[in-house]
């Protein structure tokens, strides 16, 4: 049986460079309401940088938690060109990815 955390990590796999998706998306894509367990299971993640956690957002544009720190998610987004000004995603609307 395949566990929620295993469900988010696959489906989060799909989340293209340079783009962001959101807890809640993911969660609704599982159709779940379930936000806060989708981060915990990103909070989990044993398979990145495979599965990109760092892709994942709050709904607002915010970055949101991340287990190696805010600065490190903001610059490996920045990697991927996705620019982050005071902790919030530059364009969020444009670089949000949508299942």
């Amino acid at each position: 049986m395949i566990t929620f955390n295993e469900k988010v990590w696959e489906l989060a796999k799909r989340i293209p460079e340079g783009k962001v998706t959101t807890y809640r998306e993911l969660a609704r894509a599982l159709n779940s309401r379930a936000y806060r367990a989708v981060g915990n299971a990103m909070h989990r993640n044993p398979y990145a940088p495979v599965v990109p956690c760092h892709r994942v957002v709050n709904s607002d544009g915010t970055l949101g938690g991340f287990a190696s720190g805010a600065v490190k998610k903001a610059e490996l987004l920045a990697e991927e060109g996705v620019k982050v000004k005071k902790g919030k995603i530059i364009g969020f609307e444009r670089k949000l990815h949508r299942f």
